[in-house]
């Protein structure tokens, strides 16, 4: 069974889903724009019965509290330093990641800042190179270049009921498989008041990501972290050149592609479900059990 718990990290409480034994190697899983770890509620049970399975949602999203934007800086930085916070109260010494969109630069941030607690990685559709950036992100780019307000009130398009339904459609052959209230959960938690300043910030602190890109690609050069891409090859946003480019990097990995969309657990969460398994079972469960 998956359990609902909060923990309290800095005077917030962040929510998150829990399943499997404690004493079990840990699998963080870390979701993205605009959902939260509702995303995960296919994949946890399908993993719990050899793994600690963690899916937190972000401060801002989903059921975690949104402190005001005066007195919490919404940066990447920040994110990941809050989940570095979360792991520790809740006592994961050492993990898998599961990245996916907004959760790979705050996965890859705690990679970087404690590389010895990264068992492994899984990428679904989480990017961490430049020619994985389809031209959707053109006017978010242009934000960057130019952070005026009439760039930000543009970029307010991706924050829209429409919007957040087009990320689960697109790309997708068969629409039943879809459940309806995903996009209407996420469009109800982005619709709290202040939200939307909130992912403007995000949308424009992601240019900081792309600066990171090179320590991201280094880390998978130097550390080697046993690493499965799992991507959706239809994505409006991060396309498959990102996750091909792992292999540039990082030699051993491993890359599959589905016939599907950003929200690949949507329609694919038993086949993705399995090739995590196979991979963990390879990767993670002999190692752990060697040391």
């Amino acid at each position: 069974m998956i359990r609902h718990q909060f923990a309290t990290v800095e005077d917030n409480k962040i929510f998150y889903r829990e399943a499997g034994a404690k004493a079990a190697p840990a699998v963080l899983l870390l979701h993205g724009f605009p959902t939260s770890s509702h995303m995960f509620r296919n994949l946890i049970p399908s993993l719990a019965e050899r793994y600690r399975v963690i899916a937190p949602d972000l401060p801002g999203f989903g059921f975690s509290d949104v402190p005001d934007r005066t007195r919490f800086a919404y940066s990447f930085k920040h994110l990941a330093e809050t989940i570095d916070l979360f792991t520790q109260v809740i006592g994961l010494a050492r993990y898998a990641i599961y990245i996916f969109d907004y959760g790979a630069p705050v996965g890859l941030r705690l990679a970087l800042t404690h590389p010895e607690r990264i068992t492994a990685i899984i990428s679904q559709n989480g990017n961490a190179y430049e020619e994985g950036l389809s031209e959707g992100w053109n006017p978010i780019q242009k934000y960057w270049k130019q952070p005026t307000a009439e760039n930000r009130a543009a970029l307010r398009a991706f924050l829209t009921p429409a919007a957040a339904k087009f990320q689960y459609l697109h790309g997708v052959a068969d629409e039943t498989l879809l459940a309806p209230e995903t996009w209407q959960l996420d469009s109800s938690l982005l619709a709290r008041p202040g939200v939307d300043e909130i992912q403007l910030d995000l949308l424009l602190d992601y240019a900081t990501n792309v600066a990171l890109y090179p320590k991201f690609q280094e880390y998978f050069r130097s550390k080697r972290p046993p690493l499965l891409a799992v991507w959706g090859k239809n994505d409006p946003f991060f396309v498959p050149p990102g996750a091909e480019a792992y292999k540039r990097d990082n030699p051993d990995a491993e890359v599959h592609f589905y016939d599907t969309g950003h929200f690949a657990l949507e329609t694919h969460s038993v086949e993705i479900g399995a090739a995590i398994r196979d991979f963990l079972a390879r990767k993670v469960a002999k190692s752990s059990a060697a040391a």
